[in-house]
C-alpha cells in the first residue's frame, strides 16, 4: 500500500514539476495561467482540438490528427505559446494569442503566428537538453531547406517527441 502511494506521490510531483516548467517559459506568470485558461475554454466551446486544426490549417484528404500540444515555440523575439499539431501530414503550429505587427503602410495590424511544415520537408528532429537545466527539453526540427524550428516548454515532452517520430516513420 505505501509503496502505491509514493508511486502516486511520484507521478503527481512529476506532472506539477512539468507544469511549472510550462509556465515558468513564460515573461509573466498571471497572463500565462489566465492565457492557458481562456485557450481551454476556446477548445471546449469550438468542440475540441481537431475542429481547432481544421479551422487554423484545414484538413488535407486523408489526413488525420494525431496529437495535439501545448508549448512554446522559440523566435529570436522571445518564446510563443501556442499549440503544436502532429498530423498524418504535417507538423503545424498557433499562438495562442495573436500578434501584433505594423503594416507597410504604418497600420497596427493582429495576426496568430502559424508555421507549417510537410513531414516529407523535415529533414531531421532532434531532442535536445539545456545543459545548466536537464529538465528544459527541446525538439529541434530541421526542414529539408535548412530552417530550423525549436519547440519547448511541453507539458509531455516524450509523448509529442514520440508521436512525431511515428508520424515521420509512416510518412
Amino acid at each position: 500500500m505505501k509503496h502505491m502511494m509514493n508511486k502516486h506521490e511520484k507521478k503527481a510531483d512529476n506532472i506539477v514539476h512539468r507544469i511549472r516548467a510550462h509556465v515558468r517559459l513564460a515573461p509573466r506568470i498571471f497572463e500565462t495561467v489566465k492565457g492557458k485558461l481562456s485557450l481551454g475554454a476556446r477548445i471546449l466551446q469550438q468542440g475540441g482540438m481537431k475542429r481547432i486544426f481544421k479551422q487554423l490549417f484545414g484538413v488535407r484528404e486523408g489526413e488525420k490528427l494525431l496529437k495535439a500540444s501545448q508549448c512554446y515555440l522559440s523566435t529570436t523575439a522571445g518564446p510563443i505559446a501556442g499549440l503544436l499539431f502532429l498530423s498524418t501530414q504535417r507538423v503545424a503550429f498557433c499562438s495562442e494569442r495573436s500578434i501584433k505587427c505594423s503594416s507597410p503602410n504604418g497600420e497596427l495590424i493582429r495576426f496568430h503566428y502559424k508555421v507549417s511544415i510537410p513531414l516529407g520537408k523535415i529533414e531531421r528532429v532532434d531532442q535536445r537538453v539545456n545543459t545548466t537545466n536537464q529538465s528544459q527539453k527541446y525538439m529541434e526540427i530541421v526542414t529539408m531547406d535548412n530552417f530550423e524550428f525549436w519547440f519547448m516548454g511541453f507539458l509531455n515532452y516524450q509523448k509529442a517527441i514520440n508521436c512525431l517520430h511515428q508520424a515521420l516513420s509512416q510518412s
